[in-house]
């Protein structure tokens, strides 16, 4: 080849470059010079590479197992035990409840039903009294104080067995003999199976009535016994009984240790 047509090869070739170097962007004329910090750039992956953090996943995973079974375990457990103990308590309640049954008490307020009718006590029933031995102490009294006066008899007739050591045979009784509007005549009697010795002023030995009489119940304070005797008179109206002019009470109670609103007394309404 001549040497001409070399140097015209040569100078296209650079006319070539010259216009492929024209035609090219000053970025990618820099691109190339700046690369080299790029590729420190792309190096900074390898920084990331303390992508342990993936082995990190793993020890979770690991550490994972044990925490699974508390999981588990300690919450469905504990919740459930939680509500039979709900259940406990509502049903301690319902005995609690039952307090309210204490109205029970309220039922045993009639208590002092003592003073009050009873349903088993039979009013005017038929009954024959039979005579027994009785100290007797006569005495007489006003309407007005009848109930004191009754009971101090009564005591004095108590206090005079106890001090001959001899205990009453039965209930005490007091026989009414005579009645007006101003007050009454009686006898207190206490039956005795012995005779007492050295009788007191007053006192005698006796026998208590008997025969066919008529038995009324009263229960409550002496002062409301007017109640019981107009029952009775009406109940021998309409019977059409004739009664004898006297009556006999019976403290089925103590009347000198039971409260007076507490007595029982029957009452027994000699027939002719």
């Amino acid at each position: 080849m001549s040497n001409t047509r070399v140097a015209i090869l040569v100078a296209l070739a650079l006319v070539v470059a010259a216009a492929v170097w024209t035609k090219m962007p000053i970025g990618s004329v820099t691109g190339p010079v700046q690369s080299p910090p790029a590729s420190p750039t792309a190096a900074a992956p390898p920084a990331p590479t303390p992508a342990p953090a993936p082995s990190a996943a793993p020890a979770a995973t690991a550490d994972a197992p044990p925490a699974a079974p508390a999981t588990p375990a300690p919450s469905a457990s504990t919740a459930t035990p939680a509500a039979p103990a709900a259940e406990a308590p509502a049903a301690a309640q319902t005995p609690a409840t039952p307090p309210a049954n204490q109205s029970t008490p309220a039922a045993e307020a009639p208590s002092p039903a003592p003073a009050a009718p009873n349903a088993s006590d039979q009013f005017g029933e038929q009954q024959t009294l039979t005579a027994r031995k009785v100290v007797i102490l006569k005495g007489s009294a006003t309407w007005d104080n009848a109930f004191e006066t009754l009971v101090g008899s009564l005591k004095t007739l108590s206090g005079f067995l106890d001090k001959q050591g001899i205990k009453p045979a039965g209930s005490s009784l007091i026989v009414y003999t005579s009645t007006d509007d101003a007050g009454f005549t009686y006898q207190a009697e206490i039956p005795v199976d012995q005779d007492p010795k050295n009788l007191a002023r007053g006192m005698s030995i006796g026998m208590s009535p008997e025969g066919p009489t008529l038995k009324f119940v009263h229960r409550g304070s002496y002062d409301n016994m007017d109640n019981t005797y107009e029952a009775i008179t009406n109940h021998l109206d309409e019977k059409k009984q004739e009664a004898k002019d006297t009556f006999i009470e019976e403290y089925v109670t103590d009347p000198l240790t039971t409260t007076e609103d507490k007595l029982v007394i029957n009452v027994f309404v000699p027939l002719k």
